[in-house]
């Protein structure tokens, strides 16, 4: 029985968590946590999630996640400064983590890689199986796209709540896009966030725009523009279970893995195609 912990139980993407956990075969829900003056501290977090109570109340902070002996593995989809602090503590106590957290910074993302110096992590922008096979399908396209004859934009779309834009998967495409296509320029001077007034196109830009509005799961497009004819590649999530369903087969994979710095490419098996 894989033991597990969830950080941020009491939120939109934390109860999703919580009911993928409890619904998996062999694995178990033994602690979750939220910050001190969430006013669901100390209920079950089970109920929380609309499935049967667990037997786990909702503990106050980082620390309670370990309270009553570490689980084998703590997923955490909160925010950049929780998951820093999260991934030092997983590293001390040699805990697998699975990091669905987006908007990190240089040096916080820095930090995460020193953790995975000590304990398995597996931190991507993106759980879906799907975005993770758009992704490749982008890689194969920008390769016979990207001699800079067709234009480049991407566009990506989320609910009104969220806080980091553009979004981790956005502009994980846009890394796969530069790094695919043709162009003297570094991927900072070919960005193009968004656009206003008379500013003409450049050539072999790589254009991001960002949505936020409702309650949109997540939509992403990549869009290759040219003269005749355009070609989008799209992923759209109607349900968070499609990412709580990857965190759940990321805790599955780290299972007696090494530590490191892995993704759900690794997970998926579709690195190096």
């Amino acid at each position: 029985m894989i033991r597990v912990g969830i950080v941020g139980a009491a939120g939109r993407m934390g109860k999703t968590l919580v009911a993928e956990v409890a619904e998996a075969e062999g694995m178990e829900l033994v602690s979750a946590c939220e910050h001190g003056d969430h006013p669901a501290i100390g209920a079950d977090a089970g109920a929380l999630a609309g499935v049967a109570a667990l037997d786990v109340k909702l503990g106050v902070g980082l620390a309670s996640i370990f309270a009553d002996g570490a689980p084998d593995a703590v997923i955490d989809f909160t925010s950049p400064q929780s998951t820093v602090a999260l991934a030092a503590l997983c590293a001390e106590k040699n805990v697998a983590l699975i990091i669905g957290t987006t908007g990190l910074d240089q040096g916080q993302s820095a930090a995460i890689s020193e953790a995975a110096r000590s304990t398995p992590i597996v931190w991507a922008p993106n759980m879906s199986v799907g975005v993770n096979v758009l992704l490749g399908l982008v890689k194969d396209a920008a390769r016979q796209l990207g001699d800079g004859s067709y234009d480049i934009e991407v566009i990506e779309a989320h609910h009104k709540h969220k806080k980091d834009a553009p979004s981790g998967t956005a502009m994980r495409l846009v890394e796969v896009l530069a790094e695919n296509t043709i162009s003297d320029e570094t991927l900072e001077q070919r960005l193009q966030h968004g656009r206003e007034g008379l500013a003409p196109r450049r050539a072999k830009e790589i254009g991001v725009h960002a949505v936020r509005g409702g309650d949109i799961v997540g939509d992403h497009t990549v869009m290759f523009c040219t003269e005749g004819e355009r070609v989008e590649l799209s992923h759209r999530a109607s349900s968070r279970r499609t990412f709580s369903r990857g965190a759940v087969r990321a805790v599955r994979w780290l299972e007696g893995k090494d530590a490191g710095l892995y993704d759900m490419q690794d997970v998926l098996g579709l690195k190096g195609r």
